[in-house]
């Protein structure tokens, strides 16, 4: 908005001044008009600190690692990605130190815990993307490989949108606090205290575990492992906010995302993504840019914005068209 607005200033100016020049006012009034506008020097847009150019490298490898290619859904790879960038995250609250510092993945014992089960085999091919791409860059870090991860997983499953994305991170090898990962079967009450120390809002805490459209679970029930948390896995699509009520036959719903749709200060906002999907990628994007953040001392300030490199949402297959919000499909 600042470059735009100074950008029309400028022209709104230089065009009044061209339709008064010798004409109405005259040399001495056309002198004093250009006098009072401002001088192009001082609006100059900021400089702003271009994304490295290694991250589009990083966005086309990772399109590929995440893409089905039989049937154009996001796949285990990306599930797994998309919970890395919660779980390197969320580790956190506001008494504690860690946070987005890719301790996750720097730091064995931190991965290895029962809490991160599942991302085991997801943690050391993130690891070995960041020193593939430290050895072209070498501002390339783990904490911002693990978010840049999820921000392409997110668009590579249909219909997911794209989140403001920032490198700069600084990586930690000391494993974040153990216990402060929400628990599968904990009580709303529990988890909306658990993300309010964590600055995060009962509204954003919703519209983030939506990310639960495109996850499977494997180890909270083994019996059952490979169920998904909606009946469209391979999609980033809203079907998770009916299917936790209705629980269709094959769909796995966690007690906590049963207990926070029944809660009484969360049900609206949960019901209200029912069948809403721009509505909902329009609250989630904002939550999980924040949730991205965590533990970052002045959050983005002094960040580089990276979400150009990011890719486009994906054209979704013509079987998901009409599933599609209209104005994405315009």
């Amino acid at each position: 908005m600042y470059i735009l607005r100074n950008i029309i200033i400028v022209a709104t100016g230089a065009s009044l001044a061209s339709a008064l020049d010798f004409v109405e006012y005259g040399n001495k009034a056309f002198d004093a008009i250009k006098r009072n506008l401002p001088d192009i020097d001082i609006i100059k847009p900021r400089q702003l600190a271009l994304c490295p150019a290694v991250w589009t490298q990083v966005a086309t490898e990772l399109s590929t690692t995440f893409l089905n290619t039989t049937d154009l859904l996001c796949n285990d790879d990306a599930r797994a990605a998309i919970r890395a960038a919660f779980h390197d995250c969320a580790s956190w609250n506001t008494s504690v130190t860690g946070g987005c510092d890719g301790s996750l993945i720097l730091a064995p014992e931190e991965l290895t815990r029962s809490e991160n089960n599942g991302l085991q085999d997801i943690g050391p091919k993130l690891l070995a993307l960041t020193k593939k791409y430290q050895a072209i860059d070498s501002s390339v870090t783990a904490a911002d490989m693990i978010q840049f991860a999820s921000s392409v997983a997110i668009v590579t499953c249909p219909l997911g949108p794209r989140v403001q994305t920032f490198v700069g991170r600084t990586d930690s090898s000391t494993a974040n606090v153990e216990g402060l990962l929400p628990d599968v079967n904990a009580p709303s009450a529990d988890l909306i205290t658990l993300f309010a120390n964590k600055g995060i809002d009962a509204a954003e805490l919703i519209a983030l575990i939506g990310a639960h459209s495109s996850s499977k679970q494997f180890h909270v029930d083994e019996t059952q492992a490979g169920a998904p948390q909606d009946d469209t896995p391979g999609e980033w699509d809203v079907d998770f906010y009916a299917d936790t009520s209705s629980k269709p036959a094959g769909v796995f719903v966690f007690a906590s995302d049963a207990s926070l749709a029944a809660d009484p200060q969360t049900s609206a906002t949960f019901q209200s993504f029912v069948g809403a999907q721009a509505k909902w990628n329009g609250a989630f994007t904002p939550a999980m840019t924040k949730l991205s953040l965590l533990g970052i001392a002045g959050g983005s300030t002094g960040m580089i914005d990276c979400t150009a490199a990011v890719p486009l949402p994906r054209l979704v297959p013509r079987s998901l068209v009409q599933r599609q919000p209209i104005m994405d499909r315009a």
